[in-house]
């Protein structure tokens, strides 16, 4: 009878040591997660940034073109310029998924700190 006592007096004690680690491990995780949507949208944001440029590039080389009478390279820069904004609009369309989950993200990760915070009182 005393063992049986004694077990469950030591599980009673290591279930809440038990359940923190678990939790102490998703808020890390969850804590990857922002870190990962950050960097992925940084990536996009720099996406967006070059294609833009090449954008601009491509809208002048399409004018100097057809000013000059080229319309062969003018029409092989217009291509260019459609797969630029192509381009761009794929990564708007990637970054906004990405800030999306990063919000999504944060507030899980404001959660498990609001339960954590709630746990020890």
């Amino acid at each position: 009878m005393r063992r049986h006592i004694a077990l469950f007096v030591v599980l009673a004690l290591s279930a809440p040591v038990v359940l923190s680690a678990q939790d102490s491990n998703e808020v890390k995780h969850d804590r990857k997660e922002v870190r990962h949507d950050r960097r992925e949208l940084r990536g996009d944001r720099k996406d967006i940034r070059h294609d833009t440029k090449d954008i601009r590039e491509d809208r002048r080389e399409v004018r100097q073109d057809l000013k000059n009478g080229d319309t062969t390279a003018a029409r092989h820069e217009a291509r260019d310029l459609r797969q630029d904004r192509r381009d761009r609009r794929h990564d708007v369309r990637d970054a906004r998924r990405d800030r999306k989950e990063l919000r999504q993200d944060r507030k899980d990760v404001r959660g498990d700190k609001q339960e954590k915070k709630d746990s020890s009182k």
